[in-house]
């Protein structure tokens, strides 16, 4: 197994890739969408974050935020995060899948995948990259034929801030732009 080390820097602009146990399909749910919200205010309450970018899918979500000057602690965030989203949505009869015997012994729920995984974003063009690759994984797994269909993104909020034009990767028109293709980060992320 590698020896993989994350990189902490205070005040620091990340991306992240949060997966559900086994891949489960519920976090775009209504359900899942209100406890998801729920843990990520009251994440913030305590623990301030900015959150310039994210997209739901099914059973996974890409994320950019950027910490306050000084912190760099990431990792009990996300942390907080699973746990408070996991109490809520058992406490709210969602679906978990059966725990195997490790996850048991850990006293782990079956909700989440263990780890997740981060990048420091280094630069602007590092940026708008992993804006792209968030705004365009809907289509990319096929969920949609444009970005501005997927409505679990943060994508119109960029178009109404003019960090994007409604019609970017839009193939409901004559336009018919070639698909976007992320090889020098794709397989870390999914």
């Amino acid at each position: 197994m590698p020896d993989y080390r994350r990189l902490y820097r205070p005040g620091g602009t990340y991306f992240f890739t949060l997966v559900t146990f086994d891949r489960i399909a519920v976090l775009t749910t209504p359900l899942a969408r209100e406890c998801l919200r729920a843990a990520i205010t009251e994440c913030r309450r305590s623990r301030p974050f900015e959150i310039p970018a994210i997209v739901l899918l099914p059973d996974h979500l890409h994320s950019v935020w950027t910490l306050p000057e000084g912190d760099e602690d990431y990792s009990m965030r996300i942390a907080f995060i699973k746990s408070h989203f996991t109490r809520q949505w058992r406490a709210s009869g969602g679906f978990e899948p059966p725990r195997s015997s490790s996850r048991v012994h850990q006293v782990e729920r079956a909700i989440w995948q263990r780890r997740f995984w981060e990048h420091t974003i280094t630069d602007q063009q590092d940026f708008n990259q992993h804006l792209d690759y968030i705004h365009y994984n809907p289509v990319k797994h096929g969920l949609v034929s444009c970005p501005h269909q997927w409505e679990h993104s943060s994508f119109s909020r960029w178009v109404s801030s003019t960090g994007y034009a409604a019609s970017w990767q839009c193939v409901c028109g004559d336009e018919k732009p070639p698909p976007l293709v992320f090889t020098q980060f794709e397989q870390r992320f999914e």
